[in-house]
């Protein structure tokens, strides 16, 4: 069996947590391949090495001196270094991070020398061998992930290689340059990893234990979710769930490969498994909610509309001439409903109702801003009869008027519009009424 984990910055900010991290690593001989993030906040003024090395490169780049910045950062990887009492001298590393700077090797360098420098750290820490991201994660020559080149190039690297180091969130280019993942980028690394090597589980250690059925700000110590499948947690990162980024599913989803969310300063905790299935009943009928606040619907009325062939088709091509993604698209016999980011439909709202006259000739529109979606989402919706009953039961308790619901076909996940003021009380009565009730 073979295990790939990644940690997060919070759990290699410091030597402490290295030595937590170290413990966890070694206390399962079937933990092969680490991942490590750039050391993350020590404390909550501190600022992430990341940050760091962003802040250093700005001023190379602008040709005012960087030296302050950097032996900050590097005074950052010596108290790890120190201690974990560790032979090791970053002095080399530095000299060439700082001709790199200088030449100007770009913003995606700098940002991939914190996770590269924790790598050395880490694969001295723990006798494993050192990988360079760089060696074995490809981009092409647009910047774009390239997973079948990856793929191949770190399988055939790890099968001669029985435990390793690789850094997360970069690799490079076919010219040599590195290129760094936008967002999430070293869970999607441990990811990769997983999938090359066909992994048993990719367990992601962090700083929490796993997901949790709603947010921590708005319910106080809300429950956590043992066991979610793929397809939950893409409907629930998808309305701002962020314990881990979506794009760091795909690699393993593929495979089949479990994951396990873990908190390093708690690893007694089972956390979350995200899985691609199971028969293992949810604890609730519901697995989670998530939302998110700053919508506009778009309300479209046109008598006989549904018989009218591609009339669906000209509304929504007003909001692709204004480069308007929407985000749900309720409908009625004579109404059609669009709902879009109120930020991104402001500055084009006149321009976008021109053209929804123009292209689908509407008997009228009308416009409601400072709307919120939230989803509640759940296997166990599927197999239980009322939920949208008491969805709406709940809300009615709490004086929450529904502007919209949207049900999707797989029965997995309800989507229900509220004014941005009743996004929490809405949240707050779901919640109640699907756990607090079942407790």
């Amino acid at each position: 069996m073979v295990k790939v984990v990644k940690f997060g910055g919070s759990s290699l900010a410091s030597a402490g947590q290295f030595k937590k991290a170290g413990e966890i690593i070694r206390a399962d001989a079937k933990r092969k391949y680490v991942i490590p993030s750039a050391p993350g906040k020590r404390h909550a003024k501190d600022i992430k090495v990341t940050d760091m090395l962003y802040d250093c490169y700005e001023l190379a780049e602008s040709g005012e001196d960087m030296k302050p910045v950097l032996r900050k950062i590097r005074a950052r990887y010596n108290e790890i270094i120190n201690g974990l009492k560790l032979q090791l001298n970053l002095d080399e590393e530095f000299k060439v991070i700082e001709n790199r700077f200088l030449e100007k090797a770009g913003r995606d360098y700098a940002a991939s020398r914190g996770e590269y420098l924790n790598g050395i750290i880490m694969a001295d820490y723990l006798g494993y061998e050192f990988i360079d991201a760089a060696e074995v994660i490809r981009f092409d020559d647009q910047g774009e992930f390239d997973p079948d080149t990856t793929n191949r190039i770190l399988k055939e690297r790890l099968k001669k290689t029985e435990r390793a180091v690789i850094p997360g969130f970069y690799g490079t280019k076919a010219d040599g340059s590195v290129k760094t993942f936008s967002r999430g980028g070293s869970d999607i690394t441990g990811s990769i990893v997983a999938k090359a090597c066909r992994a048993d589980l990719y367990e992601n250690w962090t700083d929490v234990s796993g997901f949790l059925v709603a947010d921590p700000r708005i319910i106080d110590n809300p429950k956590g979710i043992k066991v979610i499948t793929y397809r939950e947690l893409r409907e629930l990162s998808y309305m701002g769930a962020t314990v881990l980024h979506e794009d760091a599913i795909f690699p393993v989803r593929t495979e089949g490969i479990p994951i396990n969310i873990k908190n390093t300063n708690a690893p007694e905790d089972s956390g979350t498994f995200i899985v691609e299935s199971t028969c293992q009943k949810p604890e609730y009928t519901i697995t989670g909610i998530a939302g998110k606040k700053g919508f506009v619907a778009v309300n479209i009325e046109k008598d006989m509309m549904n018989t009218e062939i591609g009339f669906g088709r000209k509304v929504l091509e007003a909001f692709e001439e204004n480069e308007i993604s929407f985000e749900h698209v309720p409908s009625g016999i004579d109404t059609f409903t669009v709902f879009v980011h109120q930020e991104e439909f402001e500055g084009k709202e006149q321009s976008v109702l021109s053209a929804i006259h123009r292209l689908a000739d509407p008997d009228s529109i009308e416009l409601e801003a400072d709307l919120a979606l939230v989803a509640v989402v759940g296997r166990g919706m599927k197999s239980t009869r009322g939920t949208a009953g008491r969805i709406f039961s709940a809300l009615a308790h709490s004086n929450v008027n529904v502007r919209m619901i949207d049900q999707g076909s797989s029965e997995l996940n309800v989507i229900i519009g509220v004014s941005n003021e009743d996004f929490d009380i809405a949240i707050k009565a779901i919640y109640d009424i699907f756990v607090e009730t079942q407790l």
